[in-house]
């Protein structure tokens, strides 16, 4: 299994940027329910490890930063859930 997505906040934001083409730090914060610093440290795990594009610009003279899922976190998620639907197909 993925190491990385092993994590609850990382796995809900990669499951929040799998239907959307770009989201915003505080709409994953939102929907994630943890604290600014706990979000930022995990998806700058994701965004070393490639699955997880970042973009900062700015909106109305304020700073936003946002983020999309790219090929390679699509396909490692993709990987992860196989590998667990076989865990359970073994446990039953």
């Amino acid at each position: 299994m993925d190491e990385l997505l092993l994590s609850k906040i990382r796995l809900g934001a990669i499951a929040e940027l799998l239907t959307a083409e770009w989201v915003t730090f505080p709409a994953l914060l939102k929907s994630i329910g943890t604290t600014q610093g706990n979000l930022g440290s995990h998806l700058a795990k994701l965004v070393e490890a490639g699955y997880v594009s970042e973009e900062k610009t700015f909106v109305d003279k304020r700073p936003q930063t946002r983020y999309r899922l790219t090929p390679r976190g699509r396909e490692a998620f993709k990987k992860h859930v196989t590998e667990m639907q076989s865990l359970l197909q073994r446990a039953e």
